[in-house]
């Protein structure tokens, strides 16, 4: 019954995408491609028709080709986000070139004028790029595989590095990832969304960061095309085989605490077939952020493979198909001390003691699994059409040893998802219109049991199977009626069906002004979002259970977000500074609370306010040796009861107080430097003021628990053109801080220790 739904529910999603396709003779974009405009003039600026114009990726041999028609312009269109080269060239004249970055939905415009040959050839170059847009509203990072490769840890197949270290705001605590005060993010894979409404619970990444070729961070303010998840977008563009001919990679590491990170990956391309595919596994015995200094029941291990294909079937279609699979597992790790501080009942720093850990041996199992397949039809160089059906599998399974005490707990979650995204776009006079419609059938299996030992006495058991589904329809236009000015505007009706019904219209506004001849760009936005909630639900023995314990479960409802936002981006030679003023106003936040030290389940409380500003700063190739990145967020998060959803005691309502991922400042500062004999060096230096204290007394009195500051370093070095070593050092002070003691998924966390390990790679053809 469930697979015949998710069947009917894609026939509905390609019956749409026929009727638009019939009704609309524009098109759809992806959330991955852009336009790229350009005007050739010669000496006197005067139009040059007839020019070849070649736009090449930088990172692989994808490219496009075209001549200037008679007024001297080029268009292309359908360019995936990334980092190009544009190249102009003409019998008598010099070769131009001009290298820029595409963001998803932007259309720069590029200017060449084109010099007289001298007797001496030569390739002129044109400025440097800017990585930032200059007509959106929505601050954007983005990054790319050598920035992967780079960084410092942020190659292992479990690590968010490439984006902590990058997106202000951006941090791990309580070992979930968090950005802008808040959980819930959405994952774009080739430009379309893997969905997955549940929160607290999965603690492994989306993933492998190794298969990822561009990662696009909008941080907020973005338009309807992009969905609902205020707090970040992380739109992935994966490995495609362009970059390879007939080319494989093996990668292997080890270090402290036995860990160990394995990939062998392979790929190749023809003009009109590509193929990238990926297998890994990994283990270590630090897998989570333990409650105590030293790492006691810690161990983890996971496999995955991942499979992209392109194939084009002429030049106005094309066929992408990306795939993956993931498992791992986590043991929880615990306090072994029965003495400290949170494993007491009554603590005597006068705060309600945790769940003791000492006794417990609970572990979690992880699956994850995707399929998006989408068919690109180019109608010209202006529109395009994107017809993308998708599948997702997650499940989450924590189990406790059944002698655990004071209770063993269950609580086993699987989740299956089908549906599909049609996406619409086109360039009308000084329009750049999206339109689109994405939908998708959700149904999960859960079941939560927990023994009181000793004696065994089941407190509660109960198995849950709901359904539901998401439907929402964008428009969003972006209108430029001078140079200087882009005003968009956009609205995203959205309706979820669950053990209840509700609908609502998020519209959206933004501005961006670029000051001529300054070149600095000024951007507004203000817009609304509803992020629909998850399907879990109680009956039976936990309803019970809860009666006798003084509270109730209420239906979890979608959490309703209006965001503001001012930001300015100032190119200089090369570099980009990037600052932004925001304040995000929630209803129904989205949280977690738990049953035990791992046992967790969603929440809403009725609302939370998240306000700050950032900054981000990115150089150019300094001496064409090295390069500096930092990010920069001073923010506060707070939120105020009642629960108004999950698990409540229907404490009356409250003041606004700090939230558990509340962390005022956070700072990342690093670098890449290339040295002598194909080496390089690169670091990263984190600093945080501290997250909020939830039992302000000993040993961390005060408002938030201690500031931290960490420092990693990598040395890497090629071996002519097949090998390469790299060795990584992580928090290389062994400087350890308790960072966070909210009643959240494991108990109190400590940040991680030393780890040092050595990652080798050899590419071979094949």
């Amino acid at each position: 019954m469930r697979f015949g739904k998710l069947l009917a529910g894609l026939n509905v999603i390609l019956a749409i995408a026929v009727c638009v396709g019939v009704l609309f003779p524009a098109s759809i974009r992806a959330e991955i491609f852009g336009n790229v405009h350009g005007i050739v003039h010669d000496p006197q600026h005067r139009p040059v028709p007839g020019a070849g114009v070649e736009l090449k990726a930088q990172h692989s041999e994808w490219a496009l080709r075209q001549k200037t028609n008679d007024s001297g312009e080029f268009e292309f269109g359908g360019v995936p986000l990334g980092e190009y080269t544009v190249t102009v060239s003409l019998t008598n004249f010099q070769t131009t070139e001009q290298a820029l970055v595409v963001m998803s939905g932007t259309s720069p415009v590029l200017h060449f004028q084109l010099e007289i040959a001298s007797v001496t050839e030569k390739t002129v170059v044109v400025g440097e790029p800017v990585n930032a847009t200059t007509d959106s509203a929505t601050p954007t990072t983005l990054l790319n595989r050598e920035d992967v490769q780079e960084t410092p840890g942020a190659s292992r197949t479990n690590s968010l590095a490439i984006i902590t270290d990058y997106v202000p705001g951006a941090y791990i605590t309580h070992d979930q990832l968090h950005i802008r005060g808040g959980h819930q993010t959405s994952w774009l894979v080739d430009g379309v969304p893997v969905p997955n409404t549940n929160i607290a619970s999965n603690l492994g990444p989306q993933l492998d960061p190794k298969d990822f070729d561009y990662m696009e961070v909008n941080r907020g303010s973005y338009g309807a095309e992009f969905g609902d998840r205020t707090y970040g977008v992380f739109n992935l563009v994966p490995r495609t085989g362009f970059e390879r001919n007939n080319e494989a990679e093996l990668v292997l590491s080890g270090g402290s605490f036995y860990q160990t990170n394995a990939q062998l990956s392979f790929g190749s391309h023809t003009e009109r077939f590509a193929y990238y595919a990926s297998v890994n596994g990994n283990r270590s015995d630090l897998g989570l952020q333990p409650p105590v200094p030293q790492v006691v029941h810690d161990a983890e291990n996971g496999y995955g493979g991942f499979v992209s294909l392109i194939y084009n079937v002429d030049p106005s279609n094309q066929l992408r198909f990306v795939t993956s699979l993931r498992r791992d597992y986590y043991q929880i790790p615990y306090d072994p001390n029965p003495n400290d501080i949170e494993n007491q009942e009554t603590a005597p720093n006068i705060f309600a003691g945790q769940y003791p850990t000492f006794g417990l041996r609970d572990g979690q199992h992880e699956g994850d699994a995707f399929v998006n397949f989408s068919w690109v039809h180019t109608f010209n160089s202006k529109t395009l059409l994107t017809v993308s059906p998708f599948y997702h599998y997650n499940s989450a399974n924590f189990d406790s040893s059944p002698n655990d005490v004071p209770t063993a707990s269950t609580d086993h979650r699987t989740s299956i998802y089908g549906g599909g995204q049609v996406a619409f776009s086109a360039s009308v006079a000084k329009n750049d219109i999206q339109t689109g419609l994405y939908s998708f059938y959700q149904h999960d299996d859960e079941l939560f049991v927990s023994v009181s030992n000793p004696g065994s006495v089941v407190q509660f058991n109960d198995s849950e199977h709901p359904s539901g589904s998401v439907f929402a329809y964008y428009l969003d236009d972006k209108f430029k009626p001078v140079s200087w000015l882009t005003l968009s505007a956009g609205m995203r009706p959205t309706h979820f069906s669950g053990g209840f019904g509700e609908t609502a219209i998020s519209p959206r506004f933004g501005a961006a002004v670029s000051i001529p001849h300054l070149n600095w760009t000024f951007r507004a936005f203000y817009g609304h979002y509803y992020q629909a909630p998850p399907l879990v639900t109680v009956t039976g023995g936990l309803v019970t259970f809860c009666a006798t314990n003084n509270c109730q479960f209420i239906p979890l409802h979608g959490e309703s977000d209006e965001e503001h936002q001012f930001g300015v981006v100032i190119p200089y030679r090369g570099w980009t500074l990037d600052a932004d003023n925001f304040k995000t106003n929630a209803h129904n936040f989205f949280d977690h609370g738990c049953l035990t030290s791992g046992d967790c389940i969603p929440l809403t409380i009725s609302h939370a306010v998240v306000r700050g500003w950032e900054l981000t700063l990115r150089s150019p190739r300094i001496a064409h040796r090295g390069q500096i990145h930092l990010a920069y967020s001073n923010q506060i998060a707070e939120g105020a009861l009642p629960i108004t959803g999950g698990l409540t005691n229907f404490q009356p309502p409250t003041d606004l107080f700090p939230l558990d991922h509340d962390q005022r400042n956070t700072l990342n500062f690093g670098g890449e430097v290339t040295l002598p004999w194909q080496s390089f060096a690169s670091t990263n230096v984190y600093y945080g003021s501290g997250f909020s204290n939830a039992f302000p007394g000993a040993p961390y009195p005060g408002d938030h628990l201690p500031r931290h500051t960490s420092f990693d370093l990598s040395l890497g070095k090629d071996f002519g053109e097949r090998f390469s070593t790299t060795l990584t050092a992580l928090n290389v002070t062994g400087r350890r801080v308790d960072l966070d003691n909210s009643q959240t998924f494991g108990g109190f966390h400590w940040n991680n220790p030393r780890e040092i390990f050595l990652e080798m790679r050899y590419r071979f053809h094949y």
